[in-house]
């Protein structure tokens, strides 16, 4: 095999998977606030939370899409100035797959400012910068020469010199939401109506994937060039609510995403119906709302995604499972991907909700 084709064979793995392989992909989108807009960064009703998660996908094919994630983010300047405060953050995520465990590992740091525009409404605008390391064990690689005439045989000499390196890029995007929050009160709790809108981009600078030498030698014995691959923008837009049932104990949550990157697209959309067994205590913040949540998204000609949050306020753990039904079932076998997700608050109290800008447009 011609090293040309071990370049395509790479690129086409990466390309043909869309933000699946490119980017961090999460089933999960309300626990994952910094993944799809960085102007979510510290904002929520709260002093900082912290996120961490994992996706196991398509494990029947032997080396499944593996993620690890973690982010931590909150707020500042809060009491300092009555109209704004900024959120920072910080988000670590690491994604690897295949026998020669390609992966990217990314960190960025997140900054956003957030602005009470009402009574009822905020908006953000964040931005994130970062690095993105990318590597992979490539000796692991296997290539046409070792089929042994009934399978490839990694203890066969491959005749191919391994060109392909680690290589680490910046990155850098920005994004906006607007809330839109209408809170009715009552003596026990308050019934709350929210809807956040956001849209973002990613990867703005256009990173280049530097995998290896650009140059290779053809059949006729000729140095071609292949031309450099740059890594194309992402474009977030998102729509995320909240809907109490008045005098129940149920509330919805709709939600829907819409990436596009490159000639990938993705739609996601769906609701948690949510049960809560617990209020909170309004006046002194000794106890928070407690809640069980069932939910149904669908990922479009892709995969339906059950899930389940059991969120005790101060702590929240997060299940879902994508039951694949696209074409590619036939080799996924319709065995998706598995993700829990674990999540921290230290919530707003009785105090903070006295002093915090924040909750000032949630009255």
């Amino acid at each position: 095999m011609k090293k040309i084709n071990i370049v395509s064979l790479l690129l086409l793995s990466l390309l043909s998977t869309g933000v699946k392989s490119q980017d961090i992909h999460l089933a999960q989108i309300q626990e994952a606030p910094l993944v799809y807009n960085p102007a979510n960064t510290g904002f929520f009703p709260g002093y900082y939370r912290v996120i961490a998660g994992y996706r196991n996908q398509w494990q029947s094919m032997g080396k499944a899409y593996q993620t690890y994630g973690l982010s931590v983010d909150g707020g500042i300047f809060r009491n300092r100035y009555k109209n704004a405060f900024l959120g920072i953050g910080l988000n670590i995520f690491k994604d690897e797959a295949g026998a020669a465990k390609l992966s990217q590992t990314l960190a960025n740091f997140n900054i956003a400012a957030i602005l009470k525009m009402s009574k009822k409404s905020v908006l953000s605008a964040g931005v994130y910068g970062g690095v993105t390391m990318n590597s992979a064990q490539y000796a692991k690689l296997t290539y046409a020469s070792q089929f042994n005439g009934t399978e490839i045989d990694p203890a066969l000499p491959s005749k191919e010199s391994v060109i392909y390196h680690n290589f680490t890029s910046s990155d850098f995007g920005l994004g906006l939401a607007y809330e839109f929050t209408s809170i009715k009160t009552k003596n026990d709790r308050d019934d709350v109506k929210s809807l956040r809108l956001g849209i973002a981009g990613y990867h703005l600078n256009k990173p280049e994937q530097d995998f290896g030498s650009n140059t290779y030698v053809d059949a006729t014995g000729k140095t071609q060039t292949i031309e450099g691959y740059h890594m194309p923008a992402r474009y977030v837009a998102s729509i995320i609510s909240r809907f109490d049932i008045n005098n129940t104990k149920i509330s919805i949550t709709p939600t829907v995403i819409y990436m596009i990157q490159g000639p990938a697209k993705e739609i996601t959309a769906g609701t948690y119906l949510k049960y809560r067994f617990k209020n909170g205590t309004k006046i002194t913040g000794e106890k928070v709302e407690n809640s069980f949540g069932i939910g149904v998204f669908y990922r479009v000609n892709d995969a339906i995604i059950p899930q389940v949050l059991i969120d005790m306020g101060t702590y929240a753990i997060g299940f879902s499972y994508d039951a694949n039904v696209s074409s590619y079932r036939k080799a996924s076998r319709t065995v998706g991907g598995f993700e829990i997700s674990l999540r921290y608050n230290k919530l707003a109290d009785a105090l903070f909700n006295k002093r915090s800008e924040y909750s000032k447009t949630r009255k």
